[in-house]
């Protein structure tokens, strides 16, 4: 029996295992959850909101579980609390929006004709989450899939193994029915096989680029649908009319939060060159004030990097870039505990260029690259050069050149003056090597349902 295993970051060891699912069971859990479908879809919508609240509500109250599972699984520290803020702001707004989203559009009702679009449910959507926020990414589609009528399938990465037993747990104990909403535990050639076979009737992936190409083969000629979000190598750009401290503080913390190991984080930063040497002084103190360690210690700020493997990669880049000419600031006499494997300290790194992975590749760890520019245009090249494209960060006080700019951007979210932040208001999405498709918003609900129309003639 294959055992799906978290190697907790905080000391090795076996944090949790379980057994993978052979095909067969899986395959007859999905079959549950079809047959579970068309009931859930017939309830009203306002009932279903009411049941994934009060799941979301439920899961609120696991905190004192939940929190220190986190820093074990992945090493966040327990001093943030989890991700209940961002994860109750998401559900609150999509369930607020859910009966404008979900409305018919009635294009005629008159003496002569009926004709209007409908939305319905997909089916069965299967969401494969990620571990760096496990919680916040899964209910990005969750809430909107069960509100919208459809049952969920849910299969959690290895490294954050044990959040979609407690997601499931929460909302099946708050009125949900079992087979509406289903956690698997299963390997990637399972889930693969699952894909293939056209199990699904939506598919959402969060992940790596190899693995969003692992799922578009998978479902080749099945024509299920799917929304990816995948890597990123975000940029901030600052201009020299940029509140500095503002920026410094603001970049610093979405390069380096959870270890960085956000997918709208912080990569690499052109600042202009009247602004350059005074934000890379203030960002390399900003930087240097963590405290690296145990995220079970509430003094701790940064925790270990999720797995050792993330670390060694962010290492390879940073000594690649050095040794093609680039400076780490950062003084390691100021973290001892970074032990070379999980535990690793933050970097800023200067006198970087596009000729390095580090400033190219997706990092995924505490280390950002800073470049100096002279001219708008100079910055948008670069920022440009690069194959992701989820959000960027201009800091300006000028709204109109931050538009401007931003109609030149590939990307899928330009900020102006913030970074690192998901409005459940606005789409979440992506272009390039990012991926396709969009969550949250009106419009991740129009994604995670069918357009159907009618059209009456009257007699």
């Amino acid at each position: 029996m294959t055992m799906i295993q978290c190697i907790s970051p905080v000391d090795g060891s076996i944090y949790a295992e379980r057994p993978a699912m052979s095909f067969e069971a899986a395959a007859e859990a999905v079959q549950r959850s079809r047959r579970a479908q068309k009931d859930w879809a017939k309830r009203p919508l306002e009932e279903r909101v009411q049941l994934v609240m009060k799941g979301v509500a439920r899961l609120n109250e696991m905190a004192d579980e939940v929190v220190p599972e986190l820093a074990w699984m992945m090493g966040r520290p327990v001093r943030y609390g989890g991700e209940f803020k961002g994860f109750n702001e998401r559900s609150n707004y999509v369930a607020n929006v859910a009966a404008e989203a979900l409305a018919p559009i009635q294009i005629e009702d008159s003496a002569a004709f009926t004709r209007r679009i409908e939305r319905e449910p997909h089916g069965v959507v299967f969401v494969i989450a990620p571990w760096n926020y496990p919680y916040m990414t899964a209910i990005n589609t969750i809430a909107p899939a069960l509100m919208a009528g459809n049952t969920v399938v849910i299969k959690h990465a290895a490294q954050t193994l044990l959040v979609g037993e407690r997601m499931v747990r929460a909302f099946v104990e708050a009125g949900v029915p079992e087979d509406v909403f289903q956690n698997l535990f299963l390997d990637h050639p399972t889930s693969e096989k699952l894909i293939a076979a056209g199990s699904f009737n939506f598919i959402n992936f969060t992940g790596s680029v190899a693995g969003g190409r692992a799922v578009e083969r998978a479902a080749a000629g099945t024509f299920t649908g799917m929304g990816l979000e995948l890597g990123g190598k975000d940029p901030g750009y600052v201009m020299e009319d940029a509140d500095l401290d503002a920026a410094v503080d603001t970049l610093m913390d979405g390069a380096t939060y959870n270890s960085g190991q956000c997918c709208c984080g912080i990569e690499r930063i052109y600042v202009h060159e009247s602004l350059y040497d005074a934000f890379v002084e203030k960002s390399v103190a900003w930087v240097s004030n963590y405290k690296l360690g145990n995220p079970l210690d509430k003094e701790t700020t940064l925790g270990p990097m999720a797995n050792a493997r993330f670390a060694k990669v962010v290492r390879e880049q940073i000594a690649d870039a050095v040794a093609k000419g680039a400076k780490a600031l950062v003084d390691p006499k100021l973290f001892p505990q970074d032990d070379g494997g999980a535990y690793m300290m933050p970097q800023v790194l200067v006198d970087v260029d596009h000729s390095m992975d580090f400033m190219r590749e997706e990092t995924f760890g505490p280390a950002v690259g800073i470049m100096k520019v002279k001219s708008d245009d100079e910055a948008l090249r670069l920022m440009n050069d690069c194959k992701y494209g989820l959000t960027v960060s201009l800091w300006t006080r000028d709204e109109e050149r931050a538009s401007r700019l931003g109609g030149e951007l590939e990307t899928g979210t330009v900020f102006m003056n913030r970074c690192d932040y998901l409005d459940p208001a606005l789409v979440w999405t992506g272009v390039k090597e990012t991926g396709r498709g969009g969550s949250l918003s009106v419009l991740g609900f129009h994604n995670l349902t069918r357009p159907k129309s009618y059209h009456f003639k009257k007699a």
